[in-house]
């Protein structure tokens, strides 16, 4: 059985492969007198690893205006589309068809329409350059150009300064906050404070002082000690989120994870029976908990938590996580880089997720929660901000 392999965005290059970000630009004239009318460019940016690839397809209309488009290409490697997001794909051999999704069917002279797909690959994976539009080619078939970008291997202590995404630009994603339609210090509207399963003296509140970006933030002060969990949840339900579930946020915190185990994302889990699905840190370094029957990835051994990487201290991070419903498959990004120790494929890997991967269901998180739970000691304050959720791929 095929195990799908979940990815976001681009990695660093690694001695096994290049995982560099391909651009690809099929310029064509307008068609001479007596040809098809459709004439196009298509910009194809792939975002690939060892295994994998994501692309986001722009088509750019050079002909007359069209009420519905279908593009078509065809692989010269080993890829295979396994879900795609904007428009409707399959893939016959080596030969590809993206239809519109209807309600981006319509596209002016000038016009662009934008789609994304993920995939896998196994021996090669070049950008196709044979693309049509509704059956008529973009192009010659010309030599694409490859711009590669180079990533830090690791995320800077303080990411520069960025405007947070308007609601627009997080797609069709269920959950779009950055906090700024808060009103007062009380978390309200869509997020409300909770303590899931006992009280103590932590608390949460809107921080209009320290923001990743724009003017507020969400800020936990997460008090040692079992019974001092302190979280502010989401009001939306995310049952029908997926098959493959992304998030990602901005996090700060002043204090290192500590030895002991933490928790600062909580999502119920009715795969565990509403228990809840966990992440968070334990021996200093980012781990993901599963309450039901302790679980941890990547497993608590030396050579497992080398795996993963500690959450820096006063700066913001992004940290992203993709959760197949589907399938037992997760991974975790922190800035650009894919956190190896928090990754895992339905393949037990050896101090990684031989652990995780003895239950077998795949899980189901049906709400958000942000804050801090913790089991021994580990005092910290937390600030959350720019906070999205959906079923296509969100960066940073």
């Amino acid at each position: 059985m095929r195990t799908r392999v979940l990815r976001l965005l681009r990695r660093p290059w690694t001695a096994a492969v290049a995982a560099v970000a391909l651009v690809v630009s099929v310029l064509v004239a307008m068609p001479a007198s007596g040809a098809a009318a459709a004439a196009c460019r298509v910009d194809y940016g792939v975002d690939a690893w060892a295994g994998g690839y994501t692309a986001r397809v722009r088509i750019t209309n050079l002909g007359p205006a069209v009420s519905d488009w279908r593009l078509t290409w065809t692989y010269t490697g080993d890829q295979q589309v396994t879900s795609a997001w904007n428009a409707t794909v399959t893939q016959t051999g080596a030969s590809v068809v993206a239809v519109d999704a209807g309600w981006n069917g319509a596209v002016s002279t000038g016009g662009t329409a934008e789609f994304g797909l993920q995939g896998t690959w196994r021996s090669a994976d070049p950008a196709p350059d044979d693309f049509a539009l509704n059956g008529t080619s973009c192009g010659d078939g010309g030599t694409p150009t490859a711009t590669p970008t180079t990533s830090p291997t690791a995320p800077p202590t303080t990411p520069p300064p960025t405007t947070p995404p308007p609601a627009a630009e997080c797609g069709d994603a269920v959950i779009c906050s950055g906090f700024e339609d808060q009103a007062g210090p009380e978390p309200s509207g869509d997020w409300r404070f909770t303590a899931p399963d006992c009280q103590g003296t932590g608390t949460a509140a809107v921080d209009s002082a320290v923001s990743h970006a724009g003017g507020r933030s969400l800020r936990v002060d997460g008090r040692a000690g079992y019974c001092n969990h302190a979280f502010v949840a989401h009001t939306a339900d995310l049952s029908s989120v997926g098959p493959v579930m992304y998030v990602r946020m901005w996090v700060r915190h002043t204090t290192a994870l500590p030895t002991s185990h933490v928790t600062f994302v909580s999502m119920p889990d009715s795969a565990q029976g509403g228990r809840a699905l966990r992440v968070g840190g334990q021996n200093g370094a980012l781990q993901w908990n599963r309450e039901s029957d302790d679980a941890t990835l990547p497993a608590q051994s030396p050579a497992g938590v080398a795996l993963s990487r500690p959450l820096p201290t006063d700066g913001w991070q992004c940290l992203r996580f993709a959760i197949d419903t589907s399938a037992a498959g997760l991974d975790t990004w922190l800035g650009d880089e894919q956190v190896p120790g928090l990754h895992a494929d339905g393949v037990p890997t050896q101090d990684v997720d031989q652990q995780w991967l003895t239950r077998g269901t795949a899980p189901r998180p049906t709400a958000l929660r942000l804050g801090w739970e913790s089991y021994a000691t580990g005092d910290d304050t937390v600030w959350f901000d720019d906070v999205a959720m959906g079923s296509a791929p969100i960066g940073c």
